[in-house]
């Protein structure tokens, strides 16, 4: 299984100038700092939606791009087709197991979202691994993007999970912890 990012849509500069312009500025002429990205995106303001990434992957398993494609407010999801008559095989015999590529373009928001649900330990271990390529894939284009895409305990602060990992007892969450609140204070 592999991901691999095909482009960026949207610039932080057309973020600025949206949120300027619902507190009655005129454009701006720069592009934003890094301070300003991650304050916008911790905020979660709805200018941040313009940024859309679009990825795919490679060899990921059928059942596991079903997890995916249940999320789907801010997504655009192409996934291969497994119909008999497009591809010879009888779709009734393709295992849950079948690799296929699934192609998305989401937004800012939704991949905030979703990555509090996919990168819980509560998620399994092969949606959670297809999550994180997502996320690597787009990690050196927007970094403060991916700051902020965090499993729902160290998003909300507690595991609201019936059944807890106990994850948000660990050293390794409180470290995580600091660091995404990092971002609320710079």
């Amino acid at each position: 299984m592999r991901a691999k990012l095909i482009n960026v849509k949207g610039t932080w500069r057309e973020v600025a100038d949206s949120a300027r312009t619902t507190i009655h500025k005129e454009s701006g002429i720069s592009e934003p700092p890094s301070s300003w990205k991650r304050r916008m995106l911790m905020a979660e303001h709805s200018p941040i939606r313009q940024i859309l990434i679009k990825a795919k992957w490679y060899d990921l398993p059928y059942w596991v791009s079903v997890h995916i494609t249940r999320h789907f407010i801010g997504f655009f999801h192409a996934v291969r087709t497994q119909r008999t008559d497009r591809t010879g095989t009888n779709r009734d015999e393709l295992p849950q197991g079948a690799l296929v590529e699934h192609e998305v373009e989401v937004n800012a928001q939704a991949l905030i979202n979703t990555s509090r649900k996919r990168l819980c330990y509560q998620a399994s271990k092969e949606t959670t691994q297809a999550w994180e390529l997502l996320l690597t894939s787009f990690e050196d284009e927007e970094p403060e993007l991916r700051a902020c895409c965090v499993r729902e305990c160290v998003y909300r602060g507690f595991c609201p999970e019936y059944i807890s990992c106990g994850y948000h007892k660990t050293k390794a969450y409180k470290t995580e912890l600091d660091l995404y609140r990092e971002g609320i204070n710079q």
